[in-house]
């Protein structure tokens, strides 16, 4: 289903008036049986699509809180395999919840680009956001994914003008993934008025669904969003609450407190809302 799994969540959205929430987690943190029991949680709760981080040594583009969720899932051993052996293991029970592989470059080349392809494909995996890849050196991933219908999704910035997001556009499929401040995830809040138009242009230009992320932590901050776009990327919220079971917290009270954030932000999503 891939592509159209996507779609078929924004054509909802759209016929619900609302903006679709898409939640990320890291995979393998703190290990990969607590991450299953999450993501079904997610998605029992109102999460639209999920991204699924793929840790890396070198998450350049990660703010603090992402960084250290990625070393903690490195240290318990999780490799881009073991997230793709995550992903079958969700499709078992979820058929409808869009699953978006977030991570680098350098573990999908060291797998291969067609290897990589089929494997994402055989796990039930819709797309990638592969974050230091850009459109200019993505051809030979494009090229691997085309026969499985795996979505090329694209980061673009409040500083992509309309040319520049031409050629963001060109070949990506899925969603669009606006990067709502300059800088790494999770760091200083996105104002919605600031980025308005460049929301609106990525859209027009794109002609695909455009979802604003990094720095939306609240339901408040995450209405706003929803106010000016198609989707809501919700990430380090549900990292800080994950890490507390590094800490020695409850595991069934974590998955409590992230299923109760997952309703809050979904419930607010709706067009012309009231903040």
């Amino acid at each position: 289903m891939t592509k159209t799994r996507i779609s078929d969540v924004f054509d909802k959205a759209r016929a619900d008036n609302r903006a679709a929430l898409v939640a990320y987690v890291m995979a393998g943190d703190p290990d990969l049986e607590t991450t299953f029991d999450i993501l079904t949680t997610l998605a029992d709760n109102g999460a639209d699509i999920i991204e699924l981080g793929a840790p890396f040594t070198d998450p350049m583009a990660d703010g603090p809180s992402i960084q250290r969720a990625g070393q903690r899932s490195l240290k318990s051993g999780t490799k881009l395999k073991d997230v793709l052996a995550l992903a079958t293991r969700f499709r078992e029970t979820n058929s409808h919840t869009p699953l978006i592989v977030m991570g680098y470059a350098n573990p999908v080349h060291h797998m291969g680009f067609e290897t990589f392809a089929q494997a994402a494909s055989d796990a039930g995996v819709d797309g990638t956001i592969i974050v230091d890849l850009p459109p200019e050196e993505d051809a030979p991933l494009r090229a691997a994914y085309a026969p499985h219908d795996l979505a090329v999704i694209r980061l673009a910035t409040p500083t992509s003008n309309e040319a520049r997001m031409s050629i963001i556009s060109d070949g990506a499929s899925g969603f669009l993934y606006y990067v709502s401040v300059t800088g790494v995830t999770g760091g200083r809040k996105p104002v919605a008025g600031d980025i308005a138009p460049g929301v609106g242009m990525a859209q027009k230009v794109s002609q695909l669904p455009v979802c604003v992320g990094f720095g939306i932590k609240t339901a408040e901050q995450a209405q706003e969003m929803a106010a000016i776009s198609d989707g809501v990327v919700v990430g380090s919220a549900f990292v800080d609450l994950i890490s507390e079971l590094d800490n020695g917290a409850d595991k069934d009270e974590i998955l409590d407190r992230v299923a109760q954030l997952t309703r809050d932000l979904s419930s607010g999503l709706k067009k012309g809302q009231a903040a």
